[in-house]
Order: structure tokens, then sequence, then C-alpha cells
């Protein structure tokens, strides 16, 4: 299936199934910022990496000083993949409904760390494997995804109504005003499929990239390499075709999250990513919309190989390492409020004129008047 939908953009590049390359962050608010933290009351520096993201957050807004995020949102896309019912997972596939609830009633992790910062969650219905809630399956594509190692995930159609519905879902959550989107996963089965995309782009062995996902035991552990392997068998035919490659070796809920980080890339809204399965639709939402990457900030890496496997392809350093492996966002919304930090002292900080302290420089020049 080709996926270059007809025209190029105004350089002449090729548009790639309605997304074009993306163009980054402000350079010229990135070097007003860079230069902002040089005037504040610090020393060069001594802020390590906030400095880094709070130009990086400036940039990305096109404002120096930045303005804090005030409408941080989550979205969680569930969905159910025929692979779990293969022995892959240490969970039963129907887990996938009832954590969906769950989100919708207020009691998981993520809505926990969503209220400690400062975001909203919404859940989409990809593609779970039952009935849910009207409110949340506006967007379904299908009741689960192919079993990718033995047959394809999705349909030409299917796989094209899931990348629009991801597209669309960003545009709803940006022109509701949301200002930092935060991609999160729920779906029994989801690191298998994750782990085929991250070992094929990155040209890994199944056996380096494989992890124990919800904790499985040695024997499931087995049953996991094998389909993998069986996956990438089925996937590489198409690797360099990030549409085709969804289609065959991902999942409904994959293709609408690639959608959805490759739309918030072009309508320049910065992105924080979460764990391995993010992370897996964000290397092919690379290779849909060339550039992206720019526009996101992985939060942290997670005890899945296949994470750092991927973070060091997009060439992307994770805010955290805490052994987390979760899923929902729940990585991503531990990191917020280091995101929050970074805004206030670049925004909140004095500068050393406007607080009348001195500078190494104000003092040698009062040391040469003397002289």
């Amino acid at each position: 299936m080709s996926v270059e939908h007809p025209g190029t953009t105004p350089k002449g590049l090729p548009v790639t199934h309605g997304f074009a390359p993306v163009s980054a962050p402000d350079a010229q608010v990135r070097a007003a910022a860079e230069q902002r933290q040089q005037q504040l009351t610090k020393p060069a520096g001594s802020l390590g990496r906030l400095e880094e993201l709070g130009n990086w957050i400036a940039a990305c807004q096109g404002v120096c000083p930045p303005a804090e995020f005030e409408r941080a949102r989550v979205v969680i896309f569930a969905g159910d993949h025929g692979v779990a019912e293969h022995g892959v997972s240490a969970y039963p596939s129907e887990v996938t409904a009832q954590m969906v609830a769950n989100f919708l009633a207020g009691g998981a992790a993520v809505n926990a760390l969503a209220t400690v910062a400062g975001a909203t969650v919404r859940v989409v219905d990809i593609a779970v494997d039952g009935d849910t809630e009207l409110s949340i399956a506006g967007h379904k594509v299908r009741r689960g995804s192919g079993s990718i190692d033995r047959e394809d995930a999705l349909t030409e159609d299917e796989v094209a109504a899931a990348l629009a519905a991801g597209r669309a879902i960003a545009d709803e959550e940006i022109d509701g005003g949301a200002d930092l989107l935060v991609a999160g996963d729920m779906g029994i089965g989801n690191t298998t499929p994750a782990t085929v995309l991250i070992a094929t782009l990155t040209g890994t062995e199944p056996v380096a990239a494989v992890g124990r996902g919800t904790g499985v035991d040695d024997a499931g552990w087995i049953r996991k390499v094998a389909a993998i392997r069986d996956g990438m068998r089925r996937a590489r035919p198409v690797a360099t075709d990030p549409v085709d490659l969804l289609r065959v070796a991902a999942g409904a809920d994959f293709a609408a999250m690639t959608g959805f980080l490759a739309q918030a890339a072009t309508r320049r809204t910065p992105v924080l990513l979460d764990g391995v399965v993010v992370t897996a639709a964000a290397l092919v939402a690379e290779d849909l919309a060339a550039g992206a990457k720019a526009w996101w900030l992985p939060a942290h890496r997670s005890t899945e190989p296949a994470h750092d496997l991927a973070l060091k392809h997009l060439r992307l350093e994770p805010l955290l390492d805490l052994d987390m492996r979760l899923g929902e966002g729940s990585g991503a919304l531990t990191a917020l409020p280091i995101l929050r930090a970074a805004v206030a002292t670049l925004a909140e900080m004095s500068t050393f004129a406007d607080a009348g302290v001195s500078t190494a420089e104000a003092d040698s020049a009062t040391i040469d008047l003397v002289k």
C-alpha cells in the first residue's frame, strides 16, 4: 500500500499520508531564553538540565519567558491485541476494559498522578475488545487488533481510520486549549507489538529487546520472544513504509497514537512521551512526519529493554529513571512537575539587574575603575 498522499510541501518534500515534515520549535526564542538564563540570579548553568528544559518550552511556546502550562492533558489510547491470547502477558485480555472503567472512575495510578501534576485525563477506546461507554468510543476502529505473529493487525481501511482518529483527537485537544499533551496507553499484550516495532526499526534481535511486560514468568517470556520473532518476520518486508508497518505489525491503538504524536508536532504543541508503547508509536510517527521529535520530550526510561533502544534511535534523553513500567502516562505525569519547575525558574526568577545583585562582570568592572 502506498503511503504518499498526493502533493508536496512548499519545499518540494513529499507529504506522507497527509503529514508533511515538521518545522522545529522557534530557534530565536530559544536563543532569547538562553540569554535570559545568563541574566537570572544564579551562577550560569547552575540549574543544569532544568535550564535546557525551560529553553525548550519557551521555544515551543514561541515566547520568552514561557507561560506555565494551563491545560496539560493526558490522552490514554486503549486497545486490545490478538497476540495476548497466546500467553505473552501475565493478565487476561478482559483487564483492558476493566482498567478503562477504572480510569473513568478515577481509581488508577494515572488519575492520582494527574491530580498531583495538575493535569486532566481523557480515555479513548480505539480497539478495546468489548463494549465501553459511548462517551469514549466515538473513535473506535475495531474490537481488538489481529494477532501480529500470524496475521495482519489491521486492514488498509482500519489503519487509515486509526491514523485519522489520532489526528482528530490531537486537534480536539489542542483546539480545546491543551498546551501540553501526554500520550498514555492501556492494552493487555501491547508491549509485544511495541517491541516488534522497535526491534524492527532499530535492527535488534528479539532476545535483546524483549522484557517482562506485565511480569510474565520464564515460560511466558519464551512465548513472548517467539511471538515477537514471528511478528518481526512479518514486519521486515514493510519496515520502510510506516503506514504498512502499523497495519501489519502494530494495531489500531498504535496507529492512533502515531497520528496523535505527528499531529501534535504539526500543531506545534509539546508532548511528554511515556514508556515503551508510546515511544514505539513515536518511532513510526517520526518516520511519518520527519522532525516531529523536536516537539517531544521523553519523560522516563522504562525497565523494558526496547524502550532504551527506541530512545537511543530517536536520540532523546529521558528525564527520569525510576524503574517504572506501568504505562497509562504514569511516567510522563511523574515528570511533569519538573517541567513546571523549569518554566517557573525561567519566568519568575529576578534578573541580576532587577534584584540589584552584583555579577562577576560588574565586580570586574568596578575593580578596573578603582585601578
